[in-house]
């Protein structure tokens, strides 16, 4: 009875050790397979997503695989092995698609962090600004998108009050790196915020930083397509519309014209009469005559 067990044992591990030559022969084959195929239409094997990355998700061999890929359009930044792609523990920066090539600028480096600084490229810098249902489009504006960024303050110099208002573009073609602390660029659901953190440069975050302090600040929303910038100009009450509206002011010299509400005159066009006056019609043509007063005045 003894002698027939160990005989079941010894075939059971016979049979086990077929299955692993088996298994390891497929999938030698199939690697062998796409290098020939590879050689073949001169194909190079890099690393790709097996399932969509989050930020912060840890790149593992369990959601990565070589793939072929055309050698004369391999992108820069490219992994070529799965060692290379998880060594140190390296996270997803930025979304990445099932089928997407791992990309070294879209991951951490060896032992990083996801952290919203890893993202930043050397020269350019994370600014905050405050933002609301109204200056944040209605909550349109996501991790992201591109916005221009407005300031609306009184106008300087003496003699303007608080009523004296102007708009300026402040930065143009701006990033927006996270709404609130949300910086995962595929929640595209409108959610109002209350801050938003832009990518610029040093001096755009000089200006913006400067521009909290003197007035209120806007996003506009931009087609990310879009890379025209300058060509703006300062907006004041007058381009509001209104400012072609004239009343007649006499000041005893001559007739004048100035602009409603601006409390100058302007000589503008020939004096008026100042007196009582008599219109004669000459078939459909009206003639208006001064009539002068009892002496002359």
């Amino acid at each position: 009875m003894q002698q027939r067990n160990l005989i079941i044992i010894g075939v059971a591990i016979f049979i086990g050790l077929i299955a692993v030559y088996l298994a390891n022969s497929y999938f030698s084959g199939v690697q062998e397979q796409q290098d020939r195929e590879a050689a073949q239409n001169q194909m190079a094997q890099i690393v790709v997503a097996t399932q969509n990355f989050q930020f912060g998700t840890q790149l593992a061999s369990t959601n990565i695989r070589l793939a072929n890929w055309p050698a004369n359009s391999v992108p820069q930044g490219a992994f070529v092995s799965i060692e290379e792609a998880t060594k140190g523990g390296r996270v997803a920066l930025r979304p990445i698609e099932i089928g997407e090539p791992i990309l070294s600028s879209k991951v951490s480096g060896e032992g990083g962090r996801a952290t919203l600084s890893a993202i930043l490229p050397e020269d350019l810098r994370a600014v905050t600004v405050p933002v609301n249902s109204v200056t944040g489009v209605g909550g349109f504006v996501r991790a992201g998108d591109v916005v221009d960024v407005l300031l609306n303050r009184q106008i300087p110099g003496e003699g303007a009050d608080r009523d004296d208002q102007m708009n300026t573009v402040i930065l143009e073609n701006v990033l927006v790196l996270a709404i609130d602390q949300v910086a995962n660029e595929d929640q595209t659901e409108p959610k109002v915020g209350q801050t938003a953190t832009l990518q610029t440069d040093m001096l755009g975050a000089q200006k913006l930083t400067l521009a909290r302090q003197v007035g209120a600040l806007s996003l506009v929303l931009r087609n990310v397509e879009n890379q025209d910038v300058g060509g703006n100009r300062p907006v004041t009450a007058s381009d509001l519309g209104g400012a072609g509206l004239y009343i007649a002011a006499r000041d005893g010299r001559e007739d004048v014209d100035a602009p409603i509400g601006s409390g100058r005159a302007v000589s503008n066009g020939p004096r008026g009469p100042s007196g009582p006056t008599m219109s004669v019609i000459r078939g459909v043509t009206p003639t208006t005559y001064e009539v002068q007063r009892k002496g002359g005045r």
